[in-house]
């Protein structure tokens, strides 16, 4: 006769896994074949994901363990658990992927006991320094229980197939934000066109960002960080690649546009450059220094310093 349990669960060996739930009130399947055996597992065992913000703090996760049995355990079993970067590199041979282990992770409860009569109970873990990553890597944790005892030292089976939890974790572009530009606009008749507010600095992609024009400038500048360091006054300072866009068309201005080598614009109008170094990122101060152009019947030249909020 069939039997109903909480969480609906095959196993390898010759044992079929068909399915899971957390919920203890949910009657699920089971099969003839494991009625009366209990294993140890991760219900939520395919890959899940977690935006990391590029931080150095810490950043909590949790997850929840499972003793899938036909009734509730007449015993306290604990469960010891672990970072495991091995289960990474299996998960990217099964799936064809290139997770990288993420570098920082901590499980704050390594070992958790649970009481006879229940079947399941949270882990709980974290990461941190997520703002010294590279943002355009792929990284992934995997945390695995490694054992599984019952109180009077008997050996839990752990589901070979659950019993990781796999994580993955992309880094929000870094660059992103609010910055305070002070800088102008070098029209062909007007002359210099002020410019001192917040401009907001939105994601391309995990090393490209943009920033949006106004009044007299009224295209994008899409600027994308590059690996070229350039010293500025004694600073380590990243290029950029700046390319001038058409909002209606999404793609470089037609009429055309570029970005200057060295300083080019008002030498008497603030802000007045330290150096004629131009385009690049300061990763001490956050600051960018951008110089571009576009045409529009004549040249039209922004001298830009933005510096994070």
């Amino acid at each position: 006769m069939k039997n109903k349990i909480t969480l609906l669960v095959s196993f390898l060996a010759g044992i079929l896994l068909l399915a899971s739930c957390l919920k203890d009130k949910v009657a699920d399947y089971w099969p003839d074949g494991v009625a009366g055996k209990m294993y140890a597992t991760v219900p939520a065992f395919t890959l899940n994901t977690m935006a990391l913000a590029p931080v150095a703090s810490d950043q909590p996760f949790s997850f929840l363990v499972n003793i899938a049995v036909a009734t509730p355990p007449t015993q306290d079993i604990t469960l010891t658990l672990a970072v495991d970067n091995n289960a990474v590199t299996q998960y990217n041979t099964l799936h064809g992927t290139s997770y990288l282990p993420y570098p920082n992770v901590q499980v704050l409860s390594p070992t958790v006991t649970i009481p006879k009569g229940t079947r399941n109970d949270s882990i709980r873990a974290k990461v941190w320094g997520a703002d010294a990553v590279d943002a355009c890597s792929n990284y992934m944790t995997a945390v695995t229980i490694t054992s599984a005892k019952m109180a009077d030292g008997t050996a839990v089976p752990i589901a070979s197939n659950m019993q990781s939890y796999y994580l993955s974790l992309p880094v929000s572009n870094p660059y992103a934000g609010n910055y305070q530009c002070v800088g102008y606009r070098l029209h062909p008749s007007l002359g210099v066109l002020p410019v001192n507010q917040i401009e907001a600095a939105t994601t391309v992609n995990c090393s490209t960002i943009q920033f949006n024009g106004f009044g007299d400038y009224p295209y994008y500048m899409v600027v994308q960080l590059t690996q070229n360091v350039i010293v500025v006054a004694g600073t380590n300072c990243y290029k950029v690649n700046v390319t001038v866009v058409d909002p209606g068309t999404g793609a470089p201005v037609a009429s055309g546009q570029g970005q200057f080598a060295t300083f080019t614009g008002s030498a008497t109008s603030t802000p007045i450059p330290a150096t004629n170094d131009v385009n690049y990122y300061n990763p001490v101060t956050k600051t960018f220094v951008l110089n571009a152009w576009y045409n529009a019947a004549a040249n039209r030249i922004a001298y830009e310093v933005l510096t994070r909020k």
